[in-house]
């Protein structure tokens, strides 16, 4: 879900960082893919009810166009082959909407998924094929369904758990559009009713649900609006008991701005990077940005950068975050809660394709937002939460060609998930980095412009003359001379991974 502008979460009082932060090794080799379930894929073994939408209607509010976790598993070789090994679902539990952010049962995956068989079925399948599966975990707010609010709909001041949320009066003014909700709810919307998560027998139930799911199997939690829980010690022993069921489970929290508060090594091991988000808007969509479609607020001033202004942007960014948390952060080009990143560029395929190759060579963890990979374009949401057409007729599959070429270029090169990174070129149009593993050298360039450019690179390494890099997009190839490849030519909107030894 979106952040909240207005609420701004205070420093922690008494924090205890971990000098050395410890975050799950597998997420370095991870490519995440983001699936939104109701719209990916439909498996003809899960019963429908019968008025959903039809497959690949314009997506509403909602409409319900009958996804479901099936129709993931028997999808799995597409991922498989798009290099895909970590899958991050928004929501699955039981729910009355079509993206399932207000829970009425944490135990239980929603019927329309196919059930909590389902996802056992799924979760099966992906581990066989070495994919992790996270799932998103809403523990700020319930719904109005959530058996414990409507308890307190029932019986007012009587109900039993009239300390499970923030009441204010009796009756619930839950159903009255002409008068706001009295009592604490997420925006003031009165179908996410807040929890009170000071109340003990509210945090135990929330710390029961994620050790529930870890311990059935999954990867890790992606955790919606985690700064509302303004509550460093609910986050502290919620790390200890889902890390308690699975040392290498991923916590990511969905921080939009800073996230130096939760990464300390005693909460999340990751944020949603959208402070990468912005930056890649800026820079490889720049003067293109569709500002029609720049949202939620955190996104709003983007505005074009040069190359030296996105170099400043991304060490700036890397800055803030100790090397084990950098080398673990949700790197997203967009989400369910953004317009997808082509349609910011105007339709314009080359921006999210450069976008794409400095994802798939940069520290972190990538993450592709169902989709993007085919040409899927669609405004803020709910537009960006369009039906995955299974036809290749409807694919850009000249793009999808790309894409797929970059992450498999990210999987056969570790020095591309594991080595150090630092800045070599930021001028005009043009950025470039180094990537070093031991002696495997790895010199990234990207022009963002629309014209032809050649440059020299000092490799700022000490490198033996006629040591030969070649480009692993496209042919060609340079030797070193006194530290430097000389006349590197790069093509319009257009990138260079070069690879080499130190000669050490």
């Amino acid at each position: 879900m979106r952040p909240d502008p207005a609420r701004r979460s205070k420093q922690p009082s008494g924090a205890r960082p971990v000098s050395e932060p410890q975050t799950p090794n597998w997420v370095r080799d991870a490519v995440f893919y983001q699936i939104f379930p109701d719209r990916f894929a439909r498996s003809g073994r899960v019963p429908k009810p019968s008025c959903l939408k039809s497959w690949g209607s314009p997506p509403t509010a909602h409409g319900y166009q009958g996804g479901d976790l099936l129709g993931v598993a028997e999808r799995l070789d597409y991922l498989a082959d798009l290099g895909v090994n970590a899958v991050y679902f928004t929501p699955v539990f039981r729910s009355a909407s079509n993206h399932r952010y207000h829970t009425h049962d944490y135990l239980q995956v929603d019927p329309m998924l196919g059930g909590t068989g389902a996802l056992r079925s799924l979760l099966d399948r992906a581990h066989d094929r070495s994919i992790r599966v996270v799932l998103d975990g809403v523990f700020n707010h319930a719904s109005r369904g959530f058996f414990q609010f409507h308890d307190i709909l029932e019986n007012g001041e009587d109900s039993a758990y009239c300390d499970w949320f923030h009441v204010e009066g009796f009756p619930l003014t839950a159903y009255h559009p002409e008068d706001p909700p009295n009592y604490g709810s997420w925006w003031g919307l009165p179908a996410l009713p807040k929890f009170r998560t000071e109340t003990p027998a509210v945090r135990e139930f929330l710390w029961g649900v994620a050790r529930h799911w870890i311990d059935f199997g999954i990867d890790g939690w992606r955790l919606d609006v985690p700064q509302e829980i303004d509550d460093d010690a609910f986050w502290r022993e919620f790390r200890r008991r889902v890390k308690e069921g699975n040392p290498e489970a991923y916590i990511v929290g969905e921080i939009w701005g800073d996230g130096s508060r939760w990464l300390k090594g005693d909460m999340f091991d990751a944020v949603m990077n959208y402070i990468f988000t912005k930056a890649c808007i800026a820079f490889f969509i720049g003067e293109r940005i569709d500002r029609r479609h720049l949202e939620p607020e955190p996104l709003r001033d983007a505005r074009p950068a040069d190359a030296l202004q996105f170099a400043d942007a991304i060490e700036r960014m890397l800055g803030l975050y100790h090397p084990n948390v950098n080398a673990v952060l949700m790197n997203l080009l967009g989400s369910h809660d953004t317009a997808r990143f082509r349609t910011l560029a105007g339709g314009d395929a080359s921006s999210l394709r450069l976008a794409t190759l400095f994802q798939m060579t940069f520290p972190g963890a990538p993450c592709i937002y169902y989709g993007d990979e085919i040409g899927m374009q669609g405004g803020h949401e709910p537009d960006s939460r369009g039906a995955f057409p299974w036809d290749e007729a409807e694919w850009d599959l000249d793009l999808h060609a790309d894409i797929r070429r970059a992450v498999r270029l990210r999987h056969d090169l570790p020095v591309l998930r594991r080595g150090s990174f630092r800045r070599l070129h930021a001028e005009g149009s043009v950025y470039g980095f180094l990537r070093q593993l031991n002696d495997i050298l790895a010199v990234v360039l990207l022009n963002a412009g629309g014209g032809a450019e050649e440059i020299d690179v000092d490799l700022g390494v000490a490198v033996p003359d006629g040591v030969a890099f070649a480009d692993r997009l496209a042919p060609g190839s340079w030797q070193t001379e006194q530290g430097r490849l000389s006349r590197v030519r790069l093509g319009p909107r257009s990138g260079r991974v070069l690879l080499g030894t130190s000669g050490r």
